[in-house]
């Protein structure tokens, strides 16, 4: 625009001329501060980005792995700690592919571990994407259950079924994220290799995927779970007072949570997608790694808001830790002693046949 300004300023008089120079030079330097702020602040953002996931990728898989150990190896096998089970396994397993991602950010988004790591990696990421929203919407169904039909629920609540529903759970996690990572391909842009979206496909199908992921990823999970926890809430208050409040903590952290880490996310890609104001999509561009930021922030939560605030699950993980404590502190113990004895038996031994040696020369 301003280059075609001083363009036709050649043809007027001199006054105009230099007026319509000092526009275009003004034009030029706004223009590079803006790119360069911009550039300031895509740094910014990438380096927070890398920080934040390299506290969610060790918060995450250190606490998924607890849940793991804890809900498959030390407690007793309940419907509860299946749905515990599959949920820390779905989100071990995002957290721990998050490696990838920490490495190709810091690296200003650059994919150098081929094709085939960039398809995984996306399928890894969608797939715990459902298989997590998918079990939240599960768990609070089968509390609302349990909190209305207490007879039935106890009868047909059972860990064989609630295995099943994980199994089938799994199945259509990976039937909905294949096409995320079908569409995957690794790309030169400027030389450098990105790992984004084919070219050969059109905007229809980025749009229906948006549009599917949106639906079947946050819409329906949510207001599945946020009636579940509404009618348990009901339920509650009906019971003592401290189930009530403490009913009603746990319902508030549980929807906050969902709502606050995936909706953001959800509404940055949409508008993506459906806005053509060049403003509004920089803005965009410029919260989305902190949307997607905030959308893995939820494999940290899961841990802390579904098991950890169980009392089963809090004693046998006390009972675990000081298990563990204890027997490496007795072993210690006991090795350090066994050696002190033996070396100071030793020294008797050695003290005695000298004073022997000393009396037969005498």
């Amino acid at each position: 625009m301003f280059y075609l300004i001083s363009v036709v300023s050649l043809h007027n008089a001199g006054c105009v001329e230099e007026q319509m120079s000092f526009l275009c030079c003004l034009g030029k330097s706004s223009s590079a501060a803006s790119q360069s702020a911009g550039s300031d602040w895509a740094t910014n953002v990438r380096i927070a980005s890398v920080v934040i996931y390299c506290i969610i990728c060790v918060l995450g898989t250190v606490g998924n792995g607890l849940v793991i150990y804890v809900t498959g190896f030390k407690m007793k096998r309940t419907v509860n700690s299946v749905w515990f089970l599959n949920l820390a396994l779905a989100d071990f397993l995002f957290t721990a592919f998050l490696v990838f991602t920490i490495i190709s950010t810091s690296q200003d988004h650059q994919w150098n571990l081929g094709r085939v790591m960039c398809k995984l990696n996306t399928f890894v990421i969608v797939v715990n994407m459902f298989a997590s929203v998918f079990l939240l919407l599960a768990i609070s169904l089968d509390r609302c259950l349990a909190t209305w039909v207490v007879v039935w629920a106890q009868n047909k609540r059972t860990v064989r079924k609630a295995q099943v529903i994980c199994a089938v759970i799994w199945a259509v996690a990976v039937a909905c994220s294949t096409p995320y990572a079908t569409f995957r391909e690794v790309l030169q842009i400027y030389n450098v290799n990105r790992c984004t979206y084919s070219v050969r496909h059109t905007s229809k199908e980025y749009f229906t995927l948006a549009i599917f992921r949106f639906v079947a990823g946050f819409l329906i999970p949510f207001l599945g779970i946020f009636v579940s926890y509404l009618a348990i809430y009901v339920r509650a208050r009906r019971l003592q007072r401290k189930r009530n409040k403490r009913s009603r903590r746990i319902i508030i952290a549980v929807i906050l949570a969902f709502f606050i880490c995936w909706l953001p996310f959800h509404v940055c890609q949409l508008i993506e997608l459906l806005s053509k104001n060049n403003q509004v999509l920089s803005n965009v561009r410029k919260i989305g790694p902190l949307s997607v930021c905030l959308a893995f922030l939820n494999s940290c939560l899961n841990p802390v808001l579904y098991v950890f605030m169980c009392e089963e699950f809090q004693k046998k993980l006390k009972q675990s830790i000081c298990h563990v404590l204890e027997s490496a502190l007795a072993e210690e113990h006991l090795s350090f002693i066994n050696k002190a004895i033996q070396s100071a038996s030793h020294r008797t031994l050695k003290c005695n046949n000298g004073k022997r040696n000393t009396f037969k020369t005498l």
